[in-house]
């Protein structure tokens, strides 16, 4: 069931209610609102300059808003740091991706939560459970069909973009278990790659965690999105699906030649 038809009967898993975040004279965020829904990916779209990172930033705890609030499962929170959203459930895969080149993909996956022997070999030496860190890597790779990588003792350096790019979505699903955030997640890939990428977001969505998606890329965000949320000088100019309006539309949208 595509998730634009059913919103209006659910809760959203997370919500931001008209948001504001200023610098000095500088609006970056006016009056924002933005619902996302279990199940789907809601993909935000803008010219550079339109609040697109700001909001995210907000979303994810990196950036504290100057008015309006947050719900998560309709509760309201306070994020004052990213690792309070991590906290929460929300995980954020940032266009640098943050991955230990040298570091193979099971202690990639587990970056800052590693796993300890149990007993006395970790509480007291701090040894780590290796073992467990591989077997879950690989299960959470199988789990979102992520066939490219069948060895997690490989290091990342030896891994194509794409297969990096799968690492960090699949750490972030591992631990999103509220909302994964992707930002621009196809940006530096090929066309097969890219792909790749884009069957992984729909079999994340899939398995009931919402996205949030970022992408400048307009035809993979009218193939994977649900609805599309477009940023306009720091507000919402409207949110669309890919069923009601064109790619054309959207960008027209987007850059204020035509409105909603």
């Amino acid at each position: 069931m595509n998730a634009a038809t059913t919103t209006e009967t659910r809760t959203p898993v997370l919500s931001a209610k008209r948001l504001v975040k200023t610098y000095g004279h500088v609006v970056g965020l006016d009056g924002v609102s933005l619902d996302l829904y279990a199940g789907e990916v809601l993909a935000i779209i803008g010219d550079n300059g339109a609040g697109k990172t700001t909001l995210i930033k907000c979303l994810t705890g990196a950036e504290i808003p100057d008015g309006g609030e947050l719900l998560l499962d309709g509760k309201p929170v306070h994020f004052r740091r990213p690792q309070d959203a991590r906290d929460a459930g929300i995980e954020t895969v940032y266009q640098s991706l943050a991955v230990s080149p040298a570091l193979d993909v099971a202690s990639n996956m587990y970056l800052g939560r590693e796993l300890r022997r149990p007993g006395f070999l970790g509480s007291a030496l701090r040894m780590l459970d290796t073992k467990a860190m591989r077997r879950n890597a690989r299960e959470e790779l199988t789990r979102l069909g992520i066939s490219t990588l069948q060895d997690v003792t490989v290091p990342i350096e030896n891994l194509s973009g794409g297969q990096r790019q799968a690492v960090a979505v699949a750490r972030a699903a591992a631990f999103g278990s509220k909302v994964v955030v992707l930002d621009e997640p196809t940006a530096a890939l090929g066309v097969r790659e890219g792909n790749q990428v884009l069957e992984l977001i729909k079999r994340l969505r899939d398995t009931g965690v919402p996205v949030i998606l970022i992408s400048h890329n307009m035809p993979h965000v009218f193939e994977v999105a649900d609805r599309i949320h477009i940023q306009r000088l720091g507000k919402r100019a409207g949110t669309i699906t890919p069923q009601s309006h064109t790619m054309g539309e959207a960008v027209a949208i987007m850059t204020g030649a035509q409105t909603l």
